[in-house]
């Protein structure tokens, strides 16, 4: 009976989601909910303090979201953007993938989904259109790089898979970088075949009242400025492969402060702007991001009170199949039904995978698969916040945009299974 009552209350829960309510109000009310009907009064206050105890994830998300901040104040991030429009207007017929993959490559340092569609998507999404691509497709396009950001170390989703696998961040992002880059690849050109199927890749005429200003004319880049978002993932990388030993102890919020202190020499920003935009950073940090891993905690705890975790334990224990196919479309699916990768994928590896060896399984594998499957799900989602950003600025359907997506997203999903957890 705790199970069928389970059961109603998840899909009560994807049903809140989908009609985006309030993402952090869903998840805590449903786990306590749980809670409650399985006779566990306490286990979501319980589960509530251990998760605001989780100081390793809350050190490695807060500086990355402040130093994220600290790039828009200086503008070095637009100054890395416009820095790779020029060798995209030479794409040609390849210009649809090579918006793609430089947003794949942009996401890296501007990790919020929706904050890299604005910045990206404000600058190339006019570009493409006054360059005959159809509004979908030019929205498509930007969303369909969005998930780039698993390439950093100190991106909040690999932080869970190092506490999860108990690894460090570098090695976390070693272990799935050719899963992930297939997986950007195989979405670029999926989508550049969508189009061209759809004879959407050229023709494409602007309204009469769509002035489209060329950003590049007045604007001058520095090739300085544009590197400063890369410095802590190159300090990062540098030290954990011992190119540079002494970069070696240095922690993921050390090389954000560094990166931030790059800014303020580079830019000559006043220093108490930056100061207050780091912290406006790491306070939006917690409010959203560790805000529903919080609440996704209490989630978990509420199915494990019902019973519905152990009870997939144990069917993927006696099928060990199943824990692979579900470790990549779970995620999937309700990021597609949900437009939020993190709470899928934070509510699945703190539930499964800690158990991932009695599949058979390696933790850091599993975890990889479900932080990439839940993203790649929310990338073709008509409910993502980033989508609906993207669409707007093209002027098209979230919709048309989520179809477009579709395909690719669906075969980067099954690559990154092959690759991660078949090989």
């Amino acid at each position: 009976m705790l199970l069928i009552l389970g059961g109603f209350i998840v899909i009560l829960t994807v049903y809140c989601l989908i009609k985006q309510y309030e993402t952090r109000m869903v998840l805590f009310c449903s786990g306590a909910v749980m809670a409650i009907i399985a006779g566990d009064l306490m286990g979501p206050f319980k589960a509530f303090s251990h998760a605001m105890q989780e100081n390793k994830l809350f050190e490695a998300i807060i500086s990355v979201m402040g130093f994220a901040m600290v790039m828009k104040i200086t503008e070095c991030d637009k100054h890395l953007i416009n820095l790779l429009i020029k060798p995209l207007k030479k794409a040609g017929p390849l210009l649809i993938p090579a918006t793609t993959l430089v947003t794949l490559f942009i996401n890296t340092s501007i990790t919020s989904s929706a904050g890299c569609s604005a910045a990206v998507g404000s600058i190339l999404i006019p570009l493409m259109m006054a360059a005959g691509i159809h509004p979908a497709i030019a929205a498509a396009s930007i969303y369909a790089g969005t998930y780039g950001a698993i390439f950093n170390p100190g991106y909040a989703q690999v932080a869970i898979v190092v506490d999860v696998a108990k690894s460090t961040p570098v090695a976390v992002v070693a272990n799935h970088f050719t899963a992930l880059l297939t997986a950007g690849v195989i979405g670029a050109f999926s989508l550049l075949a969508v189009a061209y199927f759809r004879k959407e890749n050229k023709g494409y005429e602007l309204p009469a009242d769509k002035v489209v200003e060329d950003t590049t004319g007045d604007f001058k880049v520095s090739v300085l400025r544009a590197v400063i978002p890369l410095i802590p993932i190159i300090l990062l990388v540098l030290g954990s492969m011992n190119v540079i030993p002494a970069f070696k102890q240095l922690q993921i919020s050390h090389a954000m402060i560094i990166g931030v202190f790059c800014a303020f020499f580079v830019t000559r920003v006043n220093p108490a702007q930056i100061s207050k935009e780091f912290w406006h950073g790491v306070g939006d940090s917690f409010g959203h991001v560790f805000g529903i891993i919080i609440c996704a905690l209490v989630f978990v705890s509420g199915l494990k009170s019902v019973g519905i975790i152990q009870s997939l334990i144990d069917l993927m224990i006696s099928n060990p199949s199943i824990a692979k196919i579900s470790s990549a479309f779970g995620p999937f699916v309700l990021g597609v039904m949900s437009g939020s990768g993190d709470a899928a994928a934070v509510a699945f590896n703190k539930a499964v995978t800690v158990d991932a060896i009695k599949f058979g399984l390696s933790p850091l594998d599993m975890g990889s698969m479900a932080a990439i499957g839940a993203a790649l799900g929310r990338t073709m989602s008509p409910v993502a916040g980033g989508l609906i950003i993207c669409a707007t600025l093209a002027g098209a359907s979230p919709m048309e945009v989520a179809k477009r997506n579709a395909p690719g997203m669906s075969l980067a999903c099954i690559a990154v299974l092959v690759l991660l957890l078949y090989r």
